[in-house]
């Protein structure tokens, strides 16, 4: 799937204003980027009697709502979903997500640290670089708030550039890490027979899903 990385701190710390930064820096190097905003509330996205609210009330997994520009789905889930079952949702045509929160998920975080505002986070793991206002003792990379351009070089040549070329494989929906014999395998399989199909031309993508009827 798409590399993933979150960006946490204590409230008001700057994180949306961040991800606004790092997305405008990203979309100029032409860079594809999704973003995930995680907030603790519930928040209802659809109202109550709406024909979506219905669909979904009468027993529908998912329902998608298109208008003039935009489709939004609504899937109801589990409260234990992770930062990765809701990117898989998104599918694999981005080359970056940005995750505003999921302080205790497994993806990789940037913190945003302001030092009017609170102490750094603690007992988080996977922190690979702080934005911060004020120098921190710490061997985790700081990089200035202001520094959009640093932080973005930060995440291109660390996680977008090496998996510009990228293969995942789901089975029975779960994510099946892949070393790289059998992903070159397959990759290396699957480019050659697709080639060969009448109306084919330059792959750059391919999607493939089977599905077996249960036993």
């Amino acid at each position: 799937m798409p590399p993933i990385i979150s960006i946490v701190g204590k409230s008001n710390s700057g994180k949306t204003t961040l991800v606004e930064g790092l997305i405008l820096e990203l979309k100029s190097r032409g860079y594809r980027v999704g973003t995930i905003k995680h907030t603790p509330q519930e928040v209802q996205f659809d109202e109550p009697n709406k024909d979506s609210w219905r669909h979904i009330h009468a027993g529908s997994d998912a329902t998608a709502i298109n208008s003039a520009g935009q489709v939004v789905l609504i899937k109801p889930v589990n409260a234990d979903i992770t930062l990765d079952e809701i990117v898989r949702s998104f599918g694999e045509d981005y080359d970056i997500i940005l995750a505003e929160g999921f302080k205790q998920d497994n993806a990789p975080k940037i913190e945003v640290h302001r030092r009017e505002i609170a102490s750094p986070l603690s007992n988080i793991k996977k922190i690979i670089a702080i934005a911060t206002d004020e120098p921190l003792e710490t061997d985790t990379r700081q990089f200035s708030l202001q520094d959009v351009k640093g932080i973005t070089d930060f995440i291109e040549s660390g996680f977008i550039k090496p998996q510009i070329e990228r293969m995942s494989l789901y089975v029975n929906n779960a994510l099946i890490p892949l070393s790289a014999f059998p992903r070159d395998f397959m990759f290396n399989v699957l480019l050659a027979m697709i080639a060969t199909l009448k109306g084919v031309g330059d792959v750059q993508s391919i999607d493939l899903s089977i599905r077996k009827e249960p036993k």
